[in-house]
């Protein structure tokens, strides 16, 4: 299994000009085959589009700069573009043509493990050109972290504050751990996590609790550069505080998802993890729920279900554990002690249960309903979703028309 290690970069001055330059002529290169491909041109595979690489240079010396492995990688990147395309036109999807690469995105850089050194911390990044025809000196970066010992690639990356990092890609031996255990947990908005497992035991993962500060002083920094004129000295400070402030929060986000997913892939002695299967758009779009423009900000831009399922998915299969996506239809409707379902508005945190009296937290009672309808399933578990609660209702419903046959033939014997 291939592992990913992202390493924060210190670099100069020089060092980062360059690079920036680097990655301004690959991004160029890519848009313009973006363009030709938009202007109704056929793509003829990253094979022939690359032997057009030396007819580029001649067209755009400062070509020569940049170091050829980067050059290459820019048809590989159109050719995974094109190959999606293609896919999603076959699917019947929605299609979404390669786009335009904007200016202030980082093009990410990738060097192959053979080509770059790492030397007591130092990582080198060669650059183009030889001797004399040089144009810049290869770079030299230091690692805040020691890098891994064997590595496939190195990705140097930047984020909205200017930091640049460097990503090692490696390969990694799955681990396997005997069948035992299974915990069920319910995504919620209180919580990031809550979950149940078969003695009973409660867990609660509480994710990112600083969204709605960061909230605040985003949308007063916006507020600001809006009474700006655009293009302004002033404008343009107030957008890079904006992308430094939304960079912060973003990176704390998405350090609390990754705890959070390590807890439970790593940390956690089950090796079952059971996950309802939840729209973030349905939460919002029910129109049981009162329009709340706090709780939608919540549920579409600070919940992040489907990037903590997705580090789910690939932490469980490096750590061994087996995770399973079930439906988790009217599992915080349904009582998970008599199995009466009555209405339940989303702004209720408390479940109480009208017909047998209980009282038990909402995303409790739900995470104990996904964990019944996972060990009660009728088929074995292929891993796709399982409407069990439809099928409950139909084997309910067909045996009530079967009593009611039974009643009237009796009736009329």
């Amino acid at each position: 299994m291939l592992l990913c290690t992202k390493i924060r970069l210190e670099v100069s001055t020089q060092d980062a000009a360059t690079l920036e330059f680097m990655q301004g002529k690959c991004r160029g290169l890519y848009n313009w085959w973006i363009g030709r491909l938009r202007n109704g041109e056929h793509w003829p595979g990253w094979q022939e589009a690359k032997k057009t690489l030396q007819a580029s240079k001649q067209h755009d010396p400062e070509l020569k700069a940049v170091y050829g492995k980067l050059l290459h990688e820019v048809y590989f990147r159109a050719e995974k573009a094109m190959q999606d395309f293609f896919r999603r036109c076959r699917a019947g999807e929605k299609r979404g043509f390669p786009r335009y690469k904007p200016r202030h995105e980082f093009f990410t850089l990738c060097y192959p493990a053979m080509y770059i050194q790492v030397e007591q911390n130092i990582l080198r990044l060669p650059t183009g050109g030889k001797g004399k025809h040089k144009a810049f000196p290869d770079i030299l970066a230091r690692l805040t972290e020691p890098a891994p010992v064997t590595f496939r690639e190195v990705a140097i990356s930047r984020d909205a504050r200017g930091h640049y990092y460097a990503s090692f890609v490696s390969e990694r031996q799955e681990e396997h751990r005997e069948q035992g255990g299974t915990v069920a947990f319910d995504l919620g908005i209180k919580t990031l996590a809550t979950g149940v497992n078969e003695e009973g035991r409660v867990y609660t993962i509480g994710g990112f609790k600083g969204h709605r500060w960061y909230n605040r002083q985003l949308d007063k920094i916006r507020s600001k550069r809006d009474r700006c004129k655009r293009g302004s000295r002033r404008y343009k400070h107030l957008s890079q505080v904006y992308q430094r402030v939304s960079q912060k929060k973003r990176a704390k986000r998405n350090d609390s998802l990754h705890k959070a997913s390590h807890l439970i892939s790593r940390k956690l002695v089950e090796s079952t993890v059971v996950v309802g299967d939840l729209s973030q758009q349905q939460m919002v779009t029910d129109p049981r729920n009162a329009p709340n423009a706090h709780r939608n900000r919540e549920v579409g831009n600070e919940w992040c279900v489907y990037t903590f399922v997705q580090m789910l998915i690939y932490k469980c299969k490096l750590y061994g554990k087996d995770l399973q996506i079930i439906s988790e239809k009217y599992t915080s409707q349904d009582c998970s002690g008599c199995r009466n379902r009555q209405p339940m508005p989303l702004w209720k945190r408390t479940y109480r249960c009208s017909r047998c009296g209980l009282v038990m937290d909402r995303d409790e009672n739900s995470a104990r309903n996904i964990l019944q309808r996972y060990l009660a399933r009728l088929e074995p578990h292929t891993g796709d979703p399982v409407r069990c609660a439809d099928v409950f209702t139909a084997i309910n419903t067909f045996q009530h028309v079967e009593k009611g046959r039974t009643r009237g033939g009796h009736g009329s014997n």
